[in-house]
């Protein structure tokens, strides 16, 4: 899933953001510091200065960053809170990731744990957090479990969502590049989740 010619990317968005806000001729960096699907709105983290690039890009590899997503996931869940651990392999043929044997070749362990917020008649609203940052990990383990996210036609999602898939970055919380602080960050639901996120 890709965006239009005519749409401008998040990243000239912002560069153009920075060039106004801060005066700046000519080019500007910004290094990508987290990404998302295509399909998943939500937080990401981009950084003005090469130097903060490296340091952020260095607590997502350390997982000193904390990432919480919210899942519309079809079904009722029963527990109100897991932990799943399971392992994912990239599937190249069919362009997606899978359930593997630990173990098995090019297989990444991946970690997450979630708590239920809301359970619908035919739906639940799950928190979840990430402890490791595998493609897809998110969908491919949830699926995998029985609670296929909202819209995602890719990982066995049957029903709908108004907008793409229901799974929305929700918060970062990490250390800043070179303050003695914790940056925390909390992306708004957009328009499509209002009916289901009070």
């Amino acid at each position: 899933m890709g965006v239009g010619e005519d749409v401008p990317s998040l990243l000239a968005l912002a560069r153009e953001y920075i060039r106004t806000k801060y005066n700046k001729p000519g080019n500007v960096y910004l290094g990508v510091v987290s990404r998302l699907d295509a399909p998943v709105t939500g937080a990401t983290l981009l950084a003005r200065t090469s130097k903060a690039a490296a340091r952020l890009s260095e607590q997502f590899r350390e997982r000193d960053v904390t990432k919480i997503y919210w899942a519309l996931v079809e079904g009722r869940v029963g527990a109100p809170s897991a932990a799943l651990v399971d392992w994912v392999r990239k599937d190249e043929r069919h362009r997606r990731m899978h359930i593997a044997q630990p173990g098995a070749p090019g297989a990444q362990e991946a970690r997450l744990s979630f708590r239920t917020l809301q359970n619908f008649s035919d739906a639940t609203l799950l928190e979840v957090q990430l402890e490791t940052g595998r493609k897809h990990q998110i969908r491919v383990q949830l699926a995998e479990h029985g609670c296929p996210v909202l819209g995602d036609r890719k990982y066995g999602g049957v029903r709908r969502f108004a907008s793409g898939i229901a799974l929305h970055a929700r918060r970062l919380a990490f250390a800043h590049p070179t303050r003695d602080e914790t940056i925390e960050i909390e992306a708004p639901l957009p328009d499509a989740w209002r009916p289901w996120a009070t």
